[in-house]
């Protein structure tokens, strides 16, 4: 595969660091061992990090999470589509334990919603190295942090704050003006609008005990120290257990 459509389905990864790695990467080793090994070594470090309860709360949500990623929409989510597709391919090396299962799936749902918001950073005129400044200028993520780690340059970062103070979105500093933060918001906004389809198929009460499985191995996994905060996904640090 060319570069080109990793490029699109990845939309804030500089062009060029995309093309460094595709399809080269698939020299090093073919996708479907690697999608094993991605699998197989998530579901060790789950079970290395959360506590026993955690592990247990987050197997038995798996009937929520497989109604959610059944629900996930397939029109236009590239990476979720991909992902939902992999567990017959990884699912014999991953045993019965529960857990590779759960990471593929919340794997998928995150997947689905980064389609969304790829669509909705499109609407909104946000391009990828965009989207980073606004991140970074909105919820105080250190620059680096984003530009480094998705391949952009200094000089190119520069570029584009000058060019979204000119527009009114960023201050000198690298804050997010008011109307940048608004900008910020309505990306945002519409992203959770397009993930909702695959919670929808849940009761209240299902998604609160999905969010309560969920938030306990999250917990854990941050509090492990594996998970550097800020990082360049913009999660926020779980609420400590």
């Amino acid at each position: 595969m060319a570069p080109g459509p990793v490029t699109a389905a990845f939309y804030n990864f500089h062009p060029g660091m995309v093309a460094r790695a595709v399809p080269g990467c698939w020299d090093v080793v073919a996708p479907e061992t690697l999608c094993r090994v991605r699998a197989i070594a998530a579901a060790d470090a789950l079970n290395e990090v959360c506590r026993v309860e955690a592990r247990s709360d987050l197997v038995a949500a798996l009937p929520l999470l497989r109604r959610a990623v059944a629900a996930c929409g397939g029109d236009g989510r590239v990476m979720a589509g991909a992902n939902r597709s992999l567990w017959p391919v990884i699912a014999p090396a991953l045993g019965t334990a529960g857990l590779g299962e759960a990471w593929q799936a919340c794997t998928t749902l995150r997947e689905h919603r980064g389609d969304g918001h790829t669509a909705a950073l499109l609407a909104n005129g946000v391009s990828g190295l965009d989207a980073h400044l606004l991140a970074a200028g909105t919820k105080a993520i250190p620059a680096d942090v984003l530009r480094d780690n998705r391949g952009w340059s200094e000089e190119e970062w520069e570029r584009a704050a000058e060019r979204l103070g000119g527009h009114g979105l960023l201050r000198g500093d690298g804050r997010a003006t008011d109307a940048g933060r608004t900008r910020h918001g309505a990306v945002e906004d519409l992203t959770d609008r397009l993930a909702e389809p695959a919670y929808a198929v849940l009761s209240d009460g299902a998604c609160a005990d999905l969010h309560g499985a969920l938030s306990a191995c999250a917990a854990d996994v941050a509090a492990s120290g594996v998970l550097p905060f800020p990082n360049p996904m913009g999660l926020p640090r779980a609420p400590a257990r």
